[in-house]
């Protein structure tokens, strides 16, 4: 039974009202919502960043990102699976935070520390334009690296345009 299959990670309950009532929920109200309008056909992805309005989100923002982000999580789980990465990622982890299990701590601060619902992320921050550092805004050689970011609500990497790699939904860490 694939409601189980992620036990003892995420209860049976949880995964089960998870994706069948919240993510299905999120699906049928964004496809309502976008009906006749700009992002009618539109991927997920570009109603996303649209629809984000730099911080100053239109209705179809939430809906599109939680799908977005929960598609995400689902398509990073999977019985038996997890542990420490390998190869490449591993390498660029051990680069970014000094070692794997650095890289875990930061990762559970994160989670733990996000006040209500929300996501946090391992992304790849390449090069980009940091806006909210108004001191020094211009991308440098130091930005291309691994990060461990948080976000409220369907908040997602790819409105800061970073490569999200992992994600934790916090909403589930606290129930």
């Amino acid at each position: 039974m694939w409601q189980s299959s992620l036990e003892p990670h995420m209860s049976h309950k949880t995964l089960e009202y998870h994706w069948g009532k919240h993510h299905r929920g999120y699906v049928e109200d964004l496809n309502k919502e976008i009906v006749g309008t700009q992002f009618d056909g539109a991927t997920l992805e570009d109603i996303i960043t649209v629809a984000y309005n730099k911080g100053d989100p239109l209705p179809a923002f939430n809906n599109a990102a939680q799908i977005w982000n929960h598609d995400f999580f689902w398509e990073s789980m999977r019985p038996g699976g997890g542990g420490k990465p390998v190869r490449q990622l591993l390498e660029l982890i051990e680069k970014d935070f000094g070692s794997y299990d650095r890289f875990i701590e930061e990762f559970k601060a994160a989670a733990s520390t996000q006040f209500g619902s929300g996501w946090v992320w391992l992304a790849y921050k390449a090069n980009r334009l940091d806006v909210g550092n108004a001191i020094d805004p211009c991308p440098s050689e130091e930005d291309k690296k691994l990060v461990v970011v948080k976000s409220p609500n369907g908040v997602n990497p790819l409105v800061w345009d970073y490569s999200p790699l992992l994600t934790i939904d916090v909403w589930e860490v606290q129930n």
